[in-house]
């Protein structure tokens, strides 16, 4: 336990760009300052994988949730963009928590569906357009490793935009949004990760190669 009180102690000692205290962010978000913690050691590996500078940048955030550094990755980009929440281009500690405090189980499912229907807001103009929703479908598709002929992708896209568009204005809006996800749970399953409970197991690819026992990081 004396090891990881000394590097918590480093850690706060040599303080990243954008550091915040634990204890706020943990007030703040559904974390405790136990989870918080475990947060900042997965922070530093990710943020220190190519540039070694306090900040997760764009390679590094694709390299360890996608395994891609390099090649176009819609989702994963967008989901950047999202946890980038000063839009400056890294993701400092604090946007890293209160992004991740989203897929906690116990966050607001208000929160999650919104934050889905900016991922597919793909453009920013609030609404999901036809062709916003037919590239996260190719997306998803390719993250699946799932294989369909153009014509049933734009039978999905259609049958998708169909039922969706209650206002028949060809794009969906945020009101049409929640009405479809109260239809269709399953459309913000993947914003809740059960693991975020137990920090270290929420995101695999983040875990690179720790020496510290889980059992010592979260209580």
């Amino acid at each position: 336990m004396r090891s990881i009180a000394n590097c918590f102690c480093l850690s706060k000692a040599n303080k990243a760009p954008g550091f915040e205290e634990h204890a706020i962010l943990a007030s703040e978000t559904n974390f405790n300052v136990n989870e918080v913690e475990a947060l900042y050691i997965l922070f530093e590996q990710l943020s220190s994988s190519i540039v070694d500078d306090g900040q997760i940048h764009k390679e590094e955030f694709l390299l360890a949730l996608f395994n891609c550094s390099s090649k176009k990755n819609i989702l994963a980009e967008r989901l950047f963009e999202l946890f980038d929440l000063k839009h400056n281009g890294v993701i400092e500690f604090g946007e890293f928590v209160r992004s991740l405090n989203i897929f906690h189980p116990d966050a607001p499912e208000a929160d999650k569906i919104a934050f889905a229907f900016r991922l597919y807001d793909l453009r920013h103009t609030g609404y999901i357009e036809r062709e916003e929703l037919k590239e996260m479908v190719l997306a998803t598709l390719h993250e699946s490793e799932l294989s369909l002929s153009n014509d049933d992708i734009e039978a999905i896209v259609d049958k998708t935009l169909q039922e969706a568009d209650l206002k028949g204005d060809g794009k969906i809006d945020p009101e049409e949004w929640k009405e479809l996800v109260a239809k269709y749970p399953s459309l913000i399953k993947n914003m809740t990760l059960p693991y975020l409970r137990e920090i270290t197991l929420a995101f695999p690819s983040f875990v690179m190669e720790t020496e510290v026992p889980d059992s010592d990081l979260v209580c």
